[in-house]
């Protein structure tokens, strides 16, 4: 099943928030352990993660005595993995969190210093100091049962693709049910399958098996957030495509949109004539080029009706009725001057009296 195709932009979301801070939440405080207490910022749906899961997952970090951030995957752009019961020992506490979210669910957690970085902080992050209670914003994207706990890095390639790919085809179906946040978990969870560091290792008909699972997962990803409005990250998932097939046309369509609605018409128009080089009978090509082209006309109508009455004629005469009144009035104070200076020269003649 090929990729979705992008329907037109509707209001339905939003940019998530990058925080700096922690964000206040009003939701109940859920106690889940003595040291883990959860509060909902967004529902999720369907069943929690069993012992075992794999969950992919999104958060932010915060040391809470002094409110610093010392991680952030959505900053990153990559999700993490992780295996319920196979967790880091500094993860407990985030662990504990994620165990007790549904599908979808983002929520605060406060985890205390012991199930977190412990008595001595971390190494990795400096800014997470001895003894510190934390504060993480999580988003649970989706979760894989396995009885056995089995891990990414545990897969053959034959595996991971293949799961990628499942969860490429639910992201489909979703989005024809116009689900796109349910959508975009499961291509999320899908490249979640299919990182960097798994990409790198693979060569010859391995990668082009993975990169057909992979882009298409991408471009989904930008066809539901188009519909959502969020146009600079439809951009940065179309951009990923362009690094790996720099001629994709559904890719320079989608960033083309994208940057159309953002104003960015020069890069837009950039974007549309080099898809239409590859796909000259596009007929929705053709169209955008054209509504730029319209928009471009009338930004130029605009500029010159402002020029022009910035750089315009001279303002007309004033009628002849106006001119005649002031020369009246012109010729009546000069009368006046005349009479009052007559009046004072026959003064100055007069005799004085005694």
């Amino acid at each position: 099943m090929e990729e979705v195709q992008a329907a037109q932009p509707q209001s339905l979301g939003e940019l998530p928030a990058e925080y700096s801070v922690p964000p206040k939440v009003d939701s109940e405080v859920e106690v889940l352990h003595e040291k883990v207490t959860k509060q909902v910022i967004k529902e999720g749906h369907g069943q929690k993660p069993s012992k075992y899961s794999t969950c992919f997952i999104h958060y932010r970090g915060w040391s809470e005595s002094t409110q610093h951030k010392f991680e952030d995957t959505w900053q990153e752009q990559r999700p993490i993995e992780m295996v319920l019961g196979k967790e880091k020992k500094e993860m407990t506490g985030l662990a504990i969190g994620v165990a007790n979210m549904k599908d979808g669910e983002r929520a605060l957690l406060r985890v205390g210093w012991e199930l977190g970085y412990g008595e001595e902080g971390s190494f990795s992050f400096p800014n997470v100091p001895p003894r510190a209670d934390l504060v993480y914003e999580v988003e649970l994207i989706g979760f894989d049962e396995t009885k056995e706990g089995k891990a990414r890095s545990d897969m053959t390639v034959e595996e991971r693709i293949g799961a990628a790919d499942r969860r490429k085809m639910d992201g489909n179906v979703l989005f024809q049910q116009e689900k796109l946040e349910e959508a975009m978990q499961q291509y999320e969870m899908a490249i979640a399958y299919m990182g960097d560091d798994f990409m790198f290792q693979l060569f010859g008909k391995y990668r082009d098996m993975a990169l057909a699972v992979k882009n298409p997962c991408h471009l989904n990803m930008a066809a539901c957030l188009i519909k959502l409005n969020r146009y600079e990250e439809a951009i940065g998932q179309c951009t990923i495509v362009l690094t790996e097939d720099e001629n994709n046309v559904k890719a320079l369509f989608r960033r083309g949109k994208s940057r159309a609605a953002l104003g960015q018409t020069d890069a837009a128009k950039e974007d549309f004539q080099k898809a239409r080089k590859y796909a000259p009978e596009d007929k929705a090509i053709a169209r955008e080029l054209r509504l730029l082209a319209e928009h471009d006309k009338v930004v130029y109508q605009k500029q010159k009706e402002l020029y022009k009455g910035i750089f315009g004629p001279r303002p007309e005469p004033r009628s002849s009725n106006m001119r005649s009144g002031n020369l009246l009035i012109l010729i009546w104070q000069w009368l006046l001057s005349l009479f009052y200076g007559l009046v004072n020269l026959f003064k100055r003649k007069s005799p004085k009296s005694d």
